[in-house]
């Protein structure tokens, strides 16, 4: 029985993987991309596993393997990253933080209001529409780093940190209809001096990328996910801690926030890719670590097999972005 896809190159070629729970992988043939078995899946009335174990093949061998990020698409416009804020039991304490220094000591911010929301009406009966999340946009599928590639946060950052969380990965159907290939676990990674300096910047903080662990799993997500998020520096750990996720962790169902998402028809169009992150209570630099270039993200979670590894470096300043009329 199989639980997770893989995405991978080898001499060149791409091609598609196959992972059981004891992590034997096997080649899946008749796709290159995941992208491409969840269409012909998807043509020939099949679920996604379903199709994978049909087509599986010869074990492989992981090291000899570049893994790749489990989903993309060949026009990159055509994958949309966005996320949710505050949908996790705890969330709301690093942020509320950040926004009442921000506001001087007021009592409540507008983060622990949309928390509390969300913690009496994120969970609402199968069917029904609850409270609705934060919402925000991070980019399209050029921003997705690889597995083992470097998190470059833009020159103009004020901070690069890392945000461990799990991820839905759809696509949409011909008529329009969201299908969910599976979960990722993933490293949303934003700029917090940023939006520590006033909230209503957090949608700049977030413009920059994010890296997906390399396995897609499939089926339903656990109810109670945990795993450990880490940053190396020079090698060694100087940041350590627990995160959780999963409904059981969570003020917000999964399908809550999956409605509020997929509701505008504008995130319905045939044959885009989703990649939606839903949220995380874990931050280093609620700890107040400030991350340095060099440092190493490193994620594992109970739910997935491989890890994610990610550098953080700088990218090039590219200077004042001018306007002239045509």
């Amino acid at each position: 029985m199989i639980r997770s896809l893989i995405q991978f190159s080898k001499h060149g070629q791409r091609g598609v993987a196959a992972l059981d729970a004891e992590g034997r992988a096997f080649a899946v043939s008749g796709a290159e991309t995941t992208l491409q078995l969840a269409q012909q899946a998807l043509a020939a009335g099949s679920s996604l596993a379903a199709l994978a174990e049909q087509r599986l093949g010869e074990p492989v061998d992981l090291a000899d393997l570049t893994l790749l990020s489990p989903i993309d698409h060949p026009d990159t416009a055509h994958l949309l990253v966005s996320g949710t804020g505050l949908t996790h039991l705890g969330s709301a304490e690093g942020r509320d933080k950040m926004h009442k220094a921000a506001a001087g000591g007021e009592n409540l911010t507008d983060s622990m209001r949309m928390f509390l929301m969300g913690e009496e009406g994120g969970k609402p009966a199968p069917g029904m529409a609850g409270v609705q999340p934060e919402w925000f946009y991070k980019g399209d599928g050029s921003i997705l780093a690889a597995p083992g590639a470097p998190l470059a946060m833009p020159a103009f950052a004020e901070d690069g940190s890392e945000e461990p969380e799990i991820a839905g990965i759809y696509l949409i159907g011909d008529l329009g209809q969201p299908l969910r290939l599976g979960f990722c676990m993933g490293n949303e990674f934003s700029d917090h001096v940023t939006e520590r300096g006033n909230y209503l910047w957090l949608a700049h903080s977030k413009l920059r990328q994010a890296a997906l662990a390399p396995e897609l799993r499939l089926g339903e997500l656990p109810n109670d996910v945990r795993g450990i998020s880490r940053i190396r520096r020079d090698g060694e750990v100087v940041w350590e801690k627990p995160f959780l996720s999963g409904e059981a962790n969570m003020s917000h169902s999964i399908a809550n926030l999956e409605h509020h998402h997929f509701k505008n028809r504008l995130f319905r169009r045939p044959g885009d890719l989703h990649v939606h992150f839903f949220g995380t209570a874990t931050l280093s630099f609620s700890d107040g670590l400030q991350t340095q270039l060099g440092d190493v993200f490193e994620l594992e979670s109970d739910a997935f097999l491989l890890p994610l590894r990610n550098a953080l470096q700088r990218a090039p300043d590219e200077g004042f972005v001018a306007v002239t009329a045509l």
